[in-house]
């Protein structure tokens, strides 16, 4: 019998077993995979973008967007620095807050697991769960090690992003056995593809990149569905990346959790440009061929096939001169280029998916403790749950408040 068994050796499961260990609970940690905390291992280039410090609740999306407040608040990124400075880990900032470690992913793993050995924590790992059944006041696990007792059960099994690391959707399957909702599950952070036919053009791009700024809707708009019903759209300046079969790169993975089939999403290509403005002051007296001019903010090739692309009824316009171009075929190419509307087919899948969207619904959770409201006993957290984070550390960050949260819970 253990007072408490943590299914998932992620972030999230590991902080909260060693928190709840450290304050002398009975903790069994138990994981199926054979390798501990590959997710953590891979994160960052090897090096794991461990946290965002400048974490708020609006870097989330959730149907239920107030949830993540009182963990995130109650554990901060500064709090997240103050126990690896604990462990020695040395770390540098890389591009607009996002923490890394300046060795190696290891260093995180071996400090969680550091932390799980000082509350004297129990591992069963490789150890696969075939059955969880709520008998009285305890929950009865069958696994191939045999059975585990325990009178509080976590799961922490994350997301089904990455299959390919042992990634699966037991923890929704759990919430559903015992009665709880689950928002709809989709990759995120996940590159974005198009319909082949009409991409083609743009295949030939693949490798090409540029700074953009990308919307969930057209701007001056309001959102009118999922997450961000009644707020403003989405907006990120961020890289993009052409790929053989859609688009990638920084923006397009921010902007893809908040994307549903059959919306598009909106491109400004020149960002930084009022592009109406400057090719109307430069076109009196002009020689250059308009896709020479525009070669000077892209790519001549990106220039070239934007040009093609845009305006069908001139597919010419790569190669008139700027003289001679109208001023309001100008005029309607420049509002294009600042809001390039694209209909995406899909995503990549869950194998090149960051992480998951949606899971366990929140409104079914108390949101200090983690623990089900119709289900005393039974906590989710981190991935598993409907708060997903945006790139770039958020993550993280939600598994460490989301653990703290849940381990001091079940030790009060």
């Amino acid at each position: 019998m253990f007072d408490v068994a943590v299914i998932g050796a992620g972030a999230a499961g590991m902080m909260a077993a060693a928190v709840a260990g450290q304050r002398g609970l009975r903790v069994v940690l138990i994981d199926h995979a054979r390798r501990l905390a590959e997710k953590i291992r891979i994160s960052g280039g090897g090096r794991c973008n461990f946290t965002n410090i400048g974490t708020t609740p609006a870097n989330f999306i959730s149907q239920n967007p107030d949830f993540c407040r009182s963990a995130l608040s109650a554990y901060t990124p500064r709090d997240f620095l103050d126990l690896i400075r604990k462990h020695g880990i040395s770390w540098h900032e890389k591009h607009r807050g996002q923490l890394f470690c300046d060795e190696s992913s290891e260093d995180i793993i071996d400090m969680l697991r550091r932390e799980c050995d000082a509350g004297k924590v129990s591992w069963r790992m490789p150890c696969s769960v075939s059955e969880i059944l709520r008998e009285a006041d305890a929950f009865r696990l069958a696994t191939d090690q045999g059975p585990i007792e325990a009178r509080r059960l976590v799961l922490a099994t994350g997301g089904m992003a990455i299959p390919q690391l042992g990634a699966t959707d037991f923890a929704l399957g759990i919430a559903r056995q015992f009665g709880l909702k689950v928002v709809e599950p989709r990759p995120a952070l996940v590159p974005l593809t198009f319909d082949p036919a009409s991409w083609a053009p743009f295949s030939e791009l693949s490798g090409v990149a540029l700074e953009v700024c990308v919307r969930s809707k057209p701007e001056g708009s309001k959102a009118t569905s999922g997450r961000a019903r009644g707020a403003a759209p989405a907006v990120f300046l961020e890289d993009l990346l052409f790929t053989h079969r859609g688009l990638s790169g920084p923006a397009i993975l921010q902007i893809s959790s908040y994307w549903n089939p059959g919306e598009t999403i909106h491109i400004d290509l020149a960002h930084a440009q009022d592009l109406e403005r400057e090719l109307l002051d430069a076109k009196p007296g002009s020689r250059q061929q308009l896709g020479t001019v525009l070669a000077g903010l892209w790519p001549k090739r990106l220039a070239e096939q934007l040009l093609a692309t845009l305006d069908a009824a001139a597919p010419d316009l790569a190669t008139r001169r700027l003289a001679d171009v109208p001023d309001k075929m100008l005029r309607r190419l420049a509002s294009r280029i600042h809001d390039w509307a694209l209909m995406p087919s899909g995503t990549v899948g869950y194998k090149k998916a960051e992480v998951m969207r949606g899971g366990v619904d929140t409104r079914g959770l108390n949101q200090k403790t983690m623990e089900a409201r119709s289900v005393p006993g039974l906590y989710f957290i981190g991935e598993a749950v409907d708060v997903t984070g945006w790139l770039g550390g958020y993550n993280f960050q939600w598994a460490w408040a989301s653990g703290v949260a849940c381990g001091r819970a079940l030790a009060g």
